[in-house]
């Protein structure tokens, strides 16, 4: 095994940590020759140049370390610091020299930076230059096999120094693995849980959706159906004739053409995954024929409706049933609070901009309470069922059409629902 050691700020701390042991270690070298003269050995010359050389050295790699560079690389600088550890023991007495205590620091250091298998051989490299120091550096009267066993015993323990770094560093590599296994399945976890919450999310709208659009089908089909009802048992029951039975046959036949669309938007509404919207269907459309389908649809009394369309003739081309939708519901909206007084509905095409109003003389709206009825749930009055959803479906509709719709109030009370479509010519 092998590593070329720590990396990053780890590095950067084990440098300036080696920089600050250096400075130490030289400092106490010149602290005991200045306490004990006599361990210099008859060389304070030579070994004071040495001392003076290796405080030099020192400084500068600490100043450099301070200042964020790097004058010599980490392995090199342990190399060097090994080479003068061994002079200084040979200058000192060899054998008995008590500079040996720098040797296992040096080792440390060379282990941690070269790794296990450098470490080893840098222990034997430094226990052999020892040898040779103490060969060549101990006094007269050292003898030569006490020299050889001094420098034997000294290399054994510097190679177990380096051999114990090594299972050290080993035990750290197999730790920080393990914590990178699991700080990666935390991870692995945690973006499961996410994944997991957004899919749960998405089930939740997609629900809301589909159920979003029952409940438009069933509010949609409620007023039309109701039409066909009474329209029906009347016809049935003979009590309509001439100019009023041909009305209430062409109402039938509308109202089956727009129940017809209301069927194909809820078979878009499964296509489309719960839109309550449905798909575009354009087609052109007089604007006079839609303004009369509308009042019919809401049933408003012919003596209650107020229609003006400019220009008298327009036509456009767009989606008629959803115009129609949205035109049924608020002038529906208009006849139930309006009383008997009129509801009016003006239709203004021009610039390729529908411009749509439903004036009443109802109650109105409180202040602030604009944006607060197209909201779901609220309703203008109570309607068992489907109470709530008549404006929400509006402005769902108008937002999917790009328009834009605004309920203001009416001077001499009521209310103005004022809508704008962008809207190609015919």
């Amino acid at each position: 095994m092998h590593t070329d050691g720590p990396t990053g700020p780890l590095r950067s701390v084990e440098e300036r940590t080696a920089v600050v042991i250096r400075l130490l270690a030289v400092g106490s070298v010149g602290l005991a020759l200045a306490v004990d003269p006599g361990l210099a050995r008859g060389r304070a010359s030579l070994l004071g140049a040495l001392v003076l050389a290796t405080l030099g050295y020192a400084l500068v790699l600490a100043v450099a370390q301070w200042r964020g560079r790097r004058l010599v690389p980490p392995r090199l600088a342990t190399s060097i610091d090994a080479v003068l550890a061994v002079v200084g023991c040979g200058l000192t007495g060899g054998a008995d020299s008590v500079l040996v205590a720098i040797l296992p620091l040096v080792v440390i250091a060379g282990a941690l930076r070269g790794g296990v298998v450098v470490g080893r051989l840098g222990a034997l490299a430094v226990g052999a230059g020892f040898t040779v120091a103490a060969l060549a550096g101990s006094d007269p009267d050292v003898p030569v096999s006490d020299r050889w066993w001094t420098g034997v015993w000294w290399t054994g323990y510097l190679v177990a120094a380096a051999v114990l770094v090594g299972v050290l560093l080993r035990m750290l590599e197999h730790q920080y693995e393990a914590a990178a296994e699991s700080r990666a399945q935390a991870r692995a976890e945690h973006e499961a849980f996410l994944e997991e919450r957004d899919l749960r999310a998405r089930l939740l709208a997609a629900q809301q959706a589909r159920m979003d659009g029952v409940r438009v089908v069933l509010h949609e089909f409620r007023t039309p159906v109701a039409s066909l009802t009474a329209l029906s048992a009347d016809l049935a029951a003979g009590r309509l004739s001439g100019s009023a039975r041909e009305t209430a046959t062409r109402l039938l036949a509308e109202h089956a053409v727009h129940l017809r669309d209301m069927l194909d938007g809820l078979a878009d509404v499964a296509v489309q995954e719960g839109s309550p919207l449905g798909r575009v269907r354009e087609r052109t459309v007089r604007l006079a024929e839609l303004a009369t389908a509308v009042l019919d649809a809401a049933a408003v009394a012919p003596q209650r409706r107020v229609a003006r369309v400019e220009p008298p003739d327009a036509a456009v081309r767009c989606d008629p049933q959803r115009l129609r939708r949205v035109l049924t519901n608020l002038v529906e909206n208009a006849a139930r609070h309006s009383g008997d007084a009129p509801v009016e509905l003006d239709l203004h095409h021009a610039d390729g901009r529908l411009v749509a109003e439903v004036r009443d003389r109802g109650p109105g709206l409180p202040p602030g309470q604009e944006g607060v009825v197209t909201a779901k749930g609220v309703a203008l009055g109570e309607r068992r069922g489907t109470a709530g959803l008549g404006l929400w479906i509006v402005e769902a509709i108008v937002a999917a059409m790009d328009g834009e719709l605004r309920l203001l109030p009416r001077d001499g009370g009521g209310l103005v629902a004022h809508l704008e479509l962008p809207l190609p010519a015919a």
